[in-house]
């Protein structure tokens, strides 16, 4: 089965040249030219990576990122404007996998999508998800259906706030939650003077987790945003 490479960019002629140039490589590709056209096509078709642009009408590339975060785990490449680092350091932090600087070289875009690819694909990231249901991340592994966190192979003994808070982190590996936003799907109620409260899970969680809680590998705060479980 040939692996389906969706092209997201508002600039057709990019989206068709990229198009082209991935065909040529043994690609099936498929097109969207805003954020909410890529979404719908992931719903309808088996899609094996997505290549995705920042700036678009209707949803923009960020806002699709997070929404295809939620759920799924398959690459994500930002195409970003060349010199526009806020973006790439945006969309990796929001979930994105790597990023290539428009106006793009063709045989770095290919060689980044290959890349991509091979981990997903052969190194077993496709089925992160399928294999006995568990999510792995690094020394962190997490069983869907016991609901169990294991680090180094040792279950970790969390308690039912936290088991929610690193299952939620964890389907979402490299995206950034506000506060609350993990505290509205955790506690399931609106969140008011809630960062508190979720600061103090976190630093827990770390201290059952991390080998230096205080120098932490995972459980990471991003300042003025929110919290995000680093992808390794």
């Amino acid at each position: 089965m040939k692996e389906c490479v969706l092209v997201v960019d508002d600039d057709r002629e990019i989206v068709k040249a990229i198009g082209i140039l991935l065909e040529k490589e043994g690609y099936q590709v498929l097109k969207a030219y805003d954020g909410l056209q890529a979404l719908e096509l992931l719903t309808e078709k088996k899609v094996h990576l997505v290549l995705i642009d920042v700036m678009m009408p209707r949803l923009d590339g960020l806002s699709a990122i997070l929404k295809i975060r939620e759920k799924r785990n398959i690459p994500i490449i930002v195409l970003s404007a060349k010199g526009e680092d806020s973006d790439k350091v945006i969309g990796l932090s929001m979930g994105a996998d790597d990023y290539v600087s428009k106006p793009y070289n063709p045989q770095e875009l290919v060689a980044r999508v290959k890349s991509q690819l091979r981990r997903y694909v052969r190194l077993g990231g496709i089925h992160a998800l399928e294999q006995e249901g568990t999510v792995t991340n690094g020394r962190l592994a997490y069983n869907l259906e016991e609901h169990i966190l294991y680090a180094d192979g040792e279950p970790v003994k969390l308690t039912a706030t936290e088991t929610k808070i690193v299952e939620l982190l964890m389907r979402s590996l490299g995206r950034i939650f506000p506060a609350e936003e993990i505290y509205s799907r955790v506690w399931e109620e609106d969140a008011f003077s809630c960062e508190n409260t979720v600061m103090v899970h976190i630093r827990r969680i770390r201290e059952k987790i991390e080998l230096n809680p205080k120098e932490p590998e995972y459980l990471k705060v991003v300042w003025g945003i929110g919290y995000k479980m680093e992808k390794k």
